[in-house]
């Protein structure tokens, strides 16, 4: 691994290692014990940002959601470690807490500090825009959480450009605080809404994009090629990838990460990187060798970057 210093949050005081470590497969594709060993080996290689959600995961049958901040939270405590990381957590799309509706989020807030073992968040996120609740309302909100010391920092997720400016506004003019990031879709494969109508916003308020799905859910790690079946949970999400177009990205990829002597799933996030809106893309793995091939951070030469920016 090079170059892992560590940046800045544009708009924060949050020092975080160039890669935030997704905590989706947590209680989901990764049980406990190999979720803690992911964990370990991040920490362990200079890794400090991890981000996760209420909802995290819900959707396997039999969880209830919070399983992904239960597995971080045991972790923390057991390891004695929280003072040295970046939380990262999200509310609205919980089944039992939805929305951002005031009462919610106070609610949802302090489920997830019991969870996590912590006493604050240092970056929370309105996990989707909820346009049945006027933006001060849940602005003011977090302005009451920041005040009890239990979150640090907002951000915005799944929020359109126009919609994200308007809750920049009213916070200028309220004097409320501002969501500091956009944490959305944006990687090789899936490059609008974001280079579209998201990425001026945030360069017009000097603030930055974490994406998330950074690898196309796994596609851009180079293990689907033609004719080779993947056992992956994943697998059926990919399937709009598999297409010329999709292969012939994972071809420039690879000659550019042959290169470096690097991962392809490197390059793919190193692409993202080289966007100077964008501050830490966020990606998951389920195993320490997959964590090993994402964390290996790499720097493309501007001829690189204009190869890959072909792709569009």
């Amino acid at each position: 691994m090079t170059n892992t210093a560590r940046i800045t949050i544009p708009a924060t005081t949050l020092d975080v290692y160039p890669l935030c470590l997704g905590g989706n497969v947590f209680g989901w594709s990764a049980n406990a014990s190999q979720s803690q060993g992911v964990l370990d080996a991040f920490t362990a290689g200079g890794g400090n940002f991890i981000d996760t959600a209420d909802v995290y995961s819900e959707w396997v049958d039999g969880n209830i959601g919070g399983e992904s901040e239960t597995i971080i939270g045991n972790w923390m405590k057991a390891r004695g470690n929280r003072h040295q990381l970046v939380i990262a957590t999200k509310v609205a799309k919980l089944s039992t807490r939805p929305g951002l509706r005031p009462e919610n989020i106070i609610a949802a807030c302090n489920d997830s500090l019991k969870r996590l073992q912590t006493d604050h968040i240092d970056l929370y996120y309105s996990h989707h825009d909820d346009k049945d609740v006027p933006i001060a309302e849940t602005l003011g909100t977090y302005q009451t959480l920041i005040n009890e010391g239990k979150i640090r920092y907002i951000g915005a997720s799944q929020h359109t450009g126009a919609r994200l400016q308007q809750a920049l506004d009213i916070a200028t003019a309220e004097n409320l605080p501002k969501y500091i990031c956009l944490q959305d879709h944006y990687n090789l494969m899936e490059r609008n809404p974001f280079e579209s109508e998201q990425q001026e916003v945030l360069k017009k308020n000097n603030i930055s994009a974490l994406p998330f799905y950074s690898l196309a859910r796994g596609f851009l790690t180079g293990k689907y090629r033609p004719g080779v079946t993947v056992d992956s949970i994943r697998a059926g999400g990919i399937t709009d990838y598999q297409t010329d177009q999709g292969y012939a990205i994972i071809e420039a990829l690879d000659k550019i990460s042959k290169a470096h002597n690097s991962s392809v799933s490197a390059v793919a996030l190193a692409w993202l990187r080289a966007n100077p809106q964008v501050s830490t893309p966020i990606a998951s793995a389920r195993t320490v060798e997959q964590l090993h091939e994402i964390m290996q951070i790499v720097n493309l030469t501007g001829d690189e970057v204009m190869t890959l920016n072909l792709f569009s």
